[in-house]
């Protein structure tokens, strides 16, 4: 299937999907869902696929074993480009594009750390996030309330030794394009933004 844009149809999916969130709602539209929702990404994910390498699709399905909250359904479609630490998400709210490190291991934590606290990777990663900012995305992540044990609270960087994960993203919303091939342009667009943060964490803390 060649990507022709992602539908008006998977945004008001997922709005009527808030309101009611039920297997009898997703019973009746999940013919929609795979229409207007799965069968773009899955088109976008392959005109995608030879800059940013494969995607990994979530399921739907949420694991509600030990959540309060016992609806069924995500709410997003959300597909992961591990090969190049980067994320894109479709909901009611529209498009989002983001990157970087989320789910981070404590030894991942603590090589961030310490490349944040070196002068020469320290200030490296200002230029990077500096970077990502001007490209119009918002730096995000697992923050601590206060500068790790170990650290001078007086450090130059001591905002950024509160972070246990960085990532950057970009809401979109649903611009006219959305609905057009362009939004594989802006994609891969938001995504080159984020280059310099992705490059330090590869480089710095590693995936593993």
């Amino acid at each position: 299937m060649t990507f022709t844009g992602i539908p008006v149809a998977a945004l008001d999916f997922y709005e009527d999907l808030e309101a009611d969130n039920t297997k009898a709602f997703w019973a009746e539209h999940k013919h929609i869902y795979e229409a207007s929702v799965r069968a773009p990404l899955e088109a976008l994910a392959t005109a995608l696929e030879a800059e940013f390498g494969a995607a990994k699709f979530f399921r739907p399905y949420r694991d509600v074993r030990f959540a309060k909250d016992k609806t069924p359904y995500k709410t997003h479609q959300g597909a992961w480009f591990g090969e190049s630490s980067l994320y894109l998400q479709v909901s009611a709210a529209g498009l989002m594009v983001a990157g970087g490190y989320w789910d981070t291991s404590s030894a991942q934590v603590e090589r961030l750390r310490r490349a944040i606290a070196d002068d020469i990777a320290g200030a490296q990663l200002e230029r990077a996030l500096a970077a990502v900012r001007s490209s119009g995305l918002t730096i995000d992540g697992h923050r601590l309330t206060r500068v790790p044990s170990g650290y001078p609270k007086e450090h130059p960087r001591a905002e950024l030794l509160r972070y246990k994960s960085v990532t950057a993203h970009r809401d979109f919303g649903s611009p006219a394009w959305l609905a057009t091939k362009r939004a594989h342009r802006e994609v891969a667009k938001g995504w080159r933004s984020i280059a310099p943060l992705t490059a330090w964490l590869d480089t710095h803390v590693g995936r593993d």
